[in-house]
């Protein structure tokens, strides 16, 4: 139990120091702030995945830096991929898009961040573990596990959360995706029948996966719209469905 915890609080520090990072990176080329994170919470989990898997991995090659560079930036690039890939398989639509670079793989990753996340992991191994281990290991091992574990309940509150909104937002793009087809635009009353249970159940008041990853709907502005307009229209005709029935009266 002790040595989960250990290795969860290394988790939940790196992926901290993850978010903040990213939010910085990203503010800082978007000229603005920006909220990075798919979780409600200060928390980047690739990070902490990356900075686990490469402590855990290359902890036997501190001797040699260039192989603790290469592979760090090989694992990191890796789990990048793959993540993008899943969500763009869970959840219909990348979530960052590398296309427009020369060194991108499928616009899932690009040289570039791999180059980074390589210095990274040089930075998170010689520099700042040996102060995380520090750290961790001069809390009780009672204290440690009573930590790890109200974090974990909190973390896996925020995931599930943060799977709903992240799924209410699929449902919106599966459906502007659909209203850009011509066969549907010019059949609006097929649309409608079709549509009509499914726009009732959207909820249009969490936008921030769509501000913190533009790209998710950078095709899709107007279609969204009109669909939060057929979302509104769609919950008053059910209101009102719902209300005449209430006054209908048998004889």
């Amino acid at each position: 139990m002790y040595n989960l915890s250990y290795i969860f609080i290394q988790f939940i520090i790196y992926s901290v120091i993850g978010y903040i990072s990213e939010v910085i990176y990203c503010s800082f080329l978007q000229k603005k702030w920006v909220n990075r994170g798919f979780l409600f919470g200060p928390l980047c989990p690739i990070y902490g995945f990356g900075a686990i898997l490469t402590i855990y991995t290359l902890k036997e090659y501190l001797d040699d830096p260039i192989i603790v560079f290469v592979m760090g930036m090989l694992i990191t690039s890796i789990l990048e991929y793959f993540t993008s890939y899943i969500f763009e398989k869970i959840f219909n639509n990348k979530w960052w898009d590398y296309s427009y670079r020369r060194d991108s793989i499928n616009g899932r990753i690009c040289l570039q961040n791999s180059i980074l996340f390589g210095f990274g992991i040089l930075i998170i191994l010689y520099i700042i573990n040996p102060v995380v281990d520090n750290i961790i290991l001069s809390i009780s091992s009672k204290y440690l596990i009573m930590a790890s574990v109200l974090l974990f309940i909190v973390v896996i509150a925020d995931f599930v959360w943060s799977v709903f909104i992240a799924y209410n937002l699929r449902s919106r793009l599966i459906v502007a995706e659909e209203l850009k087809k011509d066969k549907l635009k010019l059949i609006p009353q097929m649309f409608e029948s079709k549509h009509q249970s499914q726009l009732a159940k959207i909820r249009f008041k969490q936008n921030r996966l769509i501000k913190n990853y533009p790209n998710l709907a950078k095709d899709l502005r107007k279609e969204l719209n009109d669909i939060k307009n057929m979302v509104i229209d769609a919950k008053g005709v059910k209101k009102t469905s719902k209300k005449n029935s209430k006054n209908v009266k048998f004889k």
